[in-house]
């Protein structure tokens, strides 16, 4: 008995952890895979207030853009019932970089994945400023 209560402690905890995961204070977005259930795909753009989201066919067919905003953040929930199976790519493009995420569609659920298969910084905008010369 004992046994199984530290058990469910250690799972509660472990839980409560992953709940409340912090996020780093960068000024540049983090895109956070919320949740999937079935063709529904939720995530949040942290630390944004504008941003383009396009959503591209394998080929690099644009399927689908908006201009995004809020306050503190973006929160969005997309519907993909209606795309055929295959893979997909989410592109988000602040004023400071543009990223692309892939999404992988199954005949029951769709996939979003939580890092960027690519990343590209726009000029002006270098990650890393410090420069030596000798």
């Amino acid at each position: 008995m004992k046994k199984i209560a530290k058990m469910s402690l250690v799972a509660a905890l472990l839980f409560t952890g992953i709940s409340t995961y912090a996020i780093d204070g960068t000024s540049e977005f983090n895109l956070h895979v919320l949740k999937a259930n079935g063709k529904l795909i939720t995530f949040a753009l942290n630390k944004v207030q504008k941003a383009s989201l396009a959503i591209y066919d394998k080929d690099g067919t644009l399927i689908y853009s908006e201009n995004a905003s809020g306050k503190e953040g973006i929160l969005r929930t997309f519907s993909l019932e209606e795309f055929p199976e295959g893979t997909y790519f989410l592109e988000v493009e602040d004023n400071v970089k543009r990223a692309k995420y892939e999404i992988k569609i199954t005949e029951d659920t769709s996939v979003l994945s939580r890092n960027a298969v690519s990343s590209v910084y726009k000029s002006g905008f270098a990650k890393n400023t410090n420069v030596a010369a000798r």
